[in-house]
């Protein structure tokens, strides 16, 4: 259910509701096929794809908000920029530079590379779905983990800790969390040889529906709520009560959420406050480096 500031009933907000999140991911892939068509190398062509992306889903925000108090302060966007900057872009990278390239160099090395473990022969399309559905199953039994188990909790209230979403704050994750995130999503794959073509294809999806999931954009995802982790089903995950933000663990899908039975979707009512019980819990970047070592900071 559309939260009551959402959209406006005019033909062209109900339009733009069903029809942003295809037309900015279908437009996003095209963007990445024709740069990488062109010769742009495929790293710099899914990063303008996904920019494009996040251009597109800005404007959708300022312009049909799901929720209009969810509008946020320069301070917040600071704080998300420097998350997003350091945490999501340049921490995978250096990982990617370091542990990534050593690790498949010592692999290939010592002969412990894993051969026949990857169908390379495969279209680019269909290894970036098997690499989608492989990555978010280890994603989703991790995410459970980060809800389970206390001492991970508490790097995971990080996420958790917005009061409101929008898409910058998709990227507001500890570094170590991070850093765990990338041993199951990314490490693997490049171990075992996925190409940079697939890895990018990943990417742009990876990049723009974690835009709309975390944003406030009033969009309408119909069918796809039982394919897509969109905003639709994330908002409920970012509730203050655990009975509803214990759910929709799907980092990109929603299928393991329903083969696991923690899909969650009510009918009828939007979601309430969001965040964490501790509404003094800090929201600085510097702060919540330090506020994973801080027992019991995120229960309140």
């Amino acid at each position: 259910m559309a939260d009551a500031d959402a959209g406006g009933g005019g033909a062209v907000s109900r339009l733009a509701a069903v029809a942003t999140y295809p037309a900015v991911l279908g437009l996003s892939f095209a963007l990445y096929a024709a740069l990488a068509a062109a010769g742009t190398p495929v790293a710099a062509a899914s990063y303008l794809a996904v920019l494009a992306a996040a251009i597109a889903v800005t404007a959708h925000e300022l312009r049909w908000p799901y929720r209009a108090q969810w509008k946020p302060d320069a301070r917040e966007v600071g704080s998300d920029a420097l998350f997003m900057g350091v945490v999501q872009i340049a921490l995978p990278y250096a990982l990617s530079l370091t542990l990534a390239l050593a690790l498949s160099e010592w692999l290939r090395a010592s002969g412990l590379a894993p051969e026949g473990l990857w169908p390379h022969a495969w279209p680019v399309a269909a290894q970036a779905v098997l690499m989608l559905l492989a990555a978010d199953f280890l994603r989703y039994w991790m995410h459970r983990a980060f809800h389970g188990f206390g001492w991970m909790w508490r790097y995971h209230a990080v996420h958790h800790s917005p009061h409101r979403l929008y898409w910058l704050n998709v990227g507001r994750f500890h570094p170590i969390e991070k850093g765990l995130q990338y041993l199951v999503d990314a490490l693997p794959f490049v171990c075992v040889g996925v190409s940079p073509e697939v890895l990018a294809a990943y990417f742009v999806f990876y990049a723009a529906n974690g835009f709309f999931q975390h944003s406030n954009c009033d969009v309408r995802l119909g069918p796809l709520n039982y394919l897509i982790s969109g905003p639709e089903l994330h908002r409920w995950h970012h509730s203050e009560f655990p009975s509803e933000s214990d759910t929709n663990f799907g980092n990109n899908l929603i299928v393991w959420d329903l083969l696991f039975g923690t899909r969650f979707l009510p009918d009828g009512r939007a979601v309430g406050r969001l965040g964490l019980t501790n509404r003094a819990y800090p929201t600085g970047f510097l702060a919540q480096m330090r506020t994973p070592f801080v027992r019991g900071l995120e229960k309140g």
